[in-house]
């Protein structure tokens, strides 16, 4: 975030790395040839591709992970039980396209249910969970169109639990990234029913469509979609057994379920090799300090809250810069934890990056006597100091 004031090179004794803002990882380029795709670094937020993602498309059953995130709602709320059953409708067990084979009448356990639309893509499963929740599947489409907002999933509306085709009915690949990351991060005693890859149900057993589950980059989810309007797609997520980064990749608008399979894995080795995860600054570490006005000290050291892990392209640490920019001398008295300055970090071709950093202690302010001193020190000699061109700082 860009201030008015001065601009002060990092000292030379800390070594750093950096990277990016999301949305600016994008100096390492890839072709595909899916009409959508969005890769990002789930840890750090920046996004490594980005193709069509803000624009609308067909989600097929990508849709049902938010149908999922409904229903993970209210089995945390303690709402709903994995226990409960829940009844299928003539509507549902009518329902067409990928099914579980519900009974007509019967009654389903609602893990089935969450077995059913995760593993098996079961449509009737969804209307079931729908109807069981909502009353209807029109009022849990409301409730859909709810939730999008509140996540800010806004290129997004939903008419239904499923994806069936409807022209009011659509998402972008940046929305189920996000969901997606919702749906991990969120529910995380839910996740590994996406690692599963098989589910018997009524005596027919049935694979899950994402056959890129357990591969040796770590993929662990999440979701296929698939009807001729919107053509092939699928929302991965895959956790690398190394470094324990993670990515979430969408891609939709391919000509078959082979090329949907071979362009996810292609498109996540890719980010993991060409990018990297960096600690730029550990929690509580000094990174530099700021000088005080009227303190009772000169300067305080400039800390982050947390660590700052960024991500940038492999093998490009030594061309990111580093800055400290904030406006000073700042006025006492400060608060330990006050948002005193940012670190800018750039690399060429990027848009940069800032940190915010915070002030490690309290610094209180001057006493009458101590503050009067203070001023006459800062007219006669700092001032003067600063006026040397060496020395000047640069006016932002």
């Amino acid at each position: 975030m860009a201030r008015r004031g001065y601009t002060i090179l990092l000292a030379a004794a800390i070594v750093l790395t950096g990277c990016l803002s999301a949305g600016a990882a994008k100096a390492q380029s890839v072709d595909t040839k899916a009409l959508f795709a969005y890769l990002v670094d789930d840890d750090t937020g920046s996004v490594l591709l980005n193709k069509q993602g803000d624009d609308k498309m067909v989600p097929s059953s990508m849709t049902k992970l938010m149908t999922m995130y409904l229903l993970d709602e209210r089995l945390k709320e303690g709402r709903v039980k994995l226990t409960d059953v829940f009844h299928v409708s003539e509507k549902a067990w009518r329902m067409q396209g990928s099914k579980m084979f519900v009974p007509l009448g019967g009654d389903v356990p609602v893990e089935d249910l969450v077995r059913g639309i995760i593993i098996q893509s079961g449509n009737d499963a969804c209307i079931v969970a729908a109807e069981g929740l909502s009353g209807s599947e029109e009022n849990f489409a409301r409730e859909m169109n709810r939730m999008a907002k509140k996540l800010g999933l806004n290129g997004s509306h939903f008419m239904n639990a499923t994806g069936w085709p409807d022209p009011e009915h659509y998402m972008t690949a940046h929305d189920l990234a996000l969901l997606a990351h919702h749906v991990i991060h969120d529910y995380p005693d839910s996740y590994h029913y996406y690692t599963e890859k098989t589910f018997t149900y009524n005596r027919i057993s049935q694979f899950n469509r994402n056959r890129l589950l357990g591969n040796d980059i770590g993929v662990d989810g999440l979701k296929t979609g698939h009807t001729d309007d919107g053509g092939y797609g699928i929302t991965l997520s895959a956790k690398e057994p190394q470094s324990g980064r993670r990515l979430i990749l969408v891609i939709n608008g391919l000509q078959s379920d082979n090329d949907r399979m071979e362009e996810g894995d292609r498109l996540l080795r890719w980010g993991f090799r060409e990018f990297q995860d960096v600690t730029v600054v550990k929690a509580g570490e000094a990174v530099d300090e700021a000088k005080i006005w009227f303190g009772v000290k000169p300067a305080v050291a400039l800390t982050a809250e947390k660590d700052v892990v960024l991500t940038l392209p492999a093998n490009a640490e030594e061309a990111a810069k580093f800055k400290l920019v904030y406006t000073g001398p700042v006025p006492a008295p400060v608060q330990k934890g006050q948002h005193i300055a940012d670190l800018v970090v750039t690399l060429e071709g990027h848009e940069s990056q800032a940190v915010p950093l915070v002030a490690a202690e309290d610094v209180p302010k001057l006493s009458g006597f101590r503050k009067a001193w203070a001023t006459l020190n800062y007219l006669v000699f700092e001032r003067k100091h600063a006026a040397a061109p060496a020395a000047a700082p640069q006016k932002q």
